[in-house]
């Protein structure tokens, strides 16, 4: 089922806060995928989804080149996607918040100076709740 971003229904965005890994997937040089298992959060209010990483990382060097990005979260027979532009963010007020975020939904990060966040602007919602 496709969701409208900016309207998510409750139980989507429920599903959004509980503790659950998701896979990102970027695009290598090649074209072939990249998927990788992260923490990310979601901001419902500025439609993005974040992911920090280090920045010489190959997700965020994908970014970098690509500028497209999908999330998918699963639990069983629920499943969501987020899908979207993405910016590799070096910014250290924007780290921090994004820091700030996954602490909340996860745990703490650990200390990173090359600490980078993706921000995924969310433009398609896939999914079944």
């Amino acid at each position: 089922m496709r969701f409208d971003p900016v309207d998510l229904p409750p139980a989507a965005l429920e599903f959004l806060t509980v503790r659950h890994l998701a896979t990102l997937t970027t695009l290598r040089p090649d074209g072939s995928p990249h998927v990788t298992p992260v923490g990310f959060t979601w901001d419902a209010d500025a439609g993005l989804a974040r992911v920090i990483c280090s920045g010489p990382s190959r997700k965020a060097r994908n970014a970098a080149v690509t500028k497209r990005a999908a999330l998918c979260q699963v639990d069983g027979g629920y499943w969501l996607t987020l899908e979207g532009a993405v910016e590799v963010v070096s910014d250290p007020a924007r780290v921090a918040d994004a820091e700030r975020r996954y602490a909340a939904r996860y745990r703490q990060p650990r200390e990173n100076p090359l600490r980078v966040v993706l921000e995924i602007t969310v433009t398609t919602v896939l999914g079944r709740i």
